[in-house]
């Protein structure tokens, strides 16, 4: 069996790896799209009272994971725009790129794994073949900590509201 934690840094380092083979600009667009994840899962469940008032905790978890995976996979669609591809943003010919792409992966992971997580925790493990940590060993306890500081733990209004603003300006000054 494989702890959930030991799964999360794989996680980090696999998208960290990923980020350097495709470069900054293009996992920028996937940093976006999981922060506007985050930001269309707390509207719905917020202010939409027909999803509010219908959704068990079983069913949220599918709504979220939904979500999640829906603008994430649209954020590792890259533009095909004849106008962009030229333009050079795309270009990882530097080895700072390749670092920043690194660096912007591994937070991807964070951003993807960690949200994922974070549902699984809120619908209590709805799997048979994933379990809570266990808050008795050492590693339950460093599983515990972890969880503290997953996404939807601390990114939430206004701090949220802040980030898809920023992103949205980002994104504009980057690939505009």
């Amino acid at each position: 069996m494989i702890s959930l934690s030991v799964l999360f840094w794989m996680y980090v380092v696999l998208f960290a790896i990923i980020g350097a083979m495709r470069g900054w600009a293009k996992e920028i667009l996937v940093s976006a799209g999981v922060i506007v994840a985050l930001f269309l899962v707390t509207i719905m469940e917020n202010f939409i009272p027909f999803i509010r008032d219908s959704l068990t905790p079983q069913n949220s978890f599918w709504v979220r994971i939904a979500v999640l995976g829906l603008m994430t996979f649209f954020g590792y669609q890259t533009p095909n725009f004849r106008r962009l591809m030229d333009s050079g943003k795309f270009v990882r010919d530097r080895f700072e790129d390749v670092l920043l792409g690194i660096f912007i992966g591994g937070i991807n992971g964070y951003l993807i794994f960690g949200t994922a997580w974070y549902y699984l925790k809120e619908a209590n493990y709805p799997f048979d073949w994933i379990t809570a940590p266990d808050q008795l060993t050492e590693i339950g306890q460093d599983m515990a900590e972890l969880i503290k500081i997953l996404p939807p733990q601390w990114l939430t209004p206004p701090l949220l509201y802040i980030a898809v603003a920023l992103a949205f300006v980002f994104i504009l000054v980057v690939f505009i």
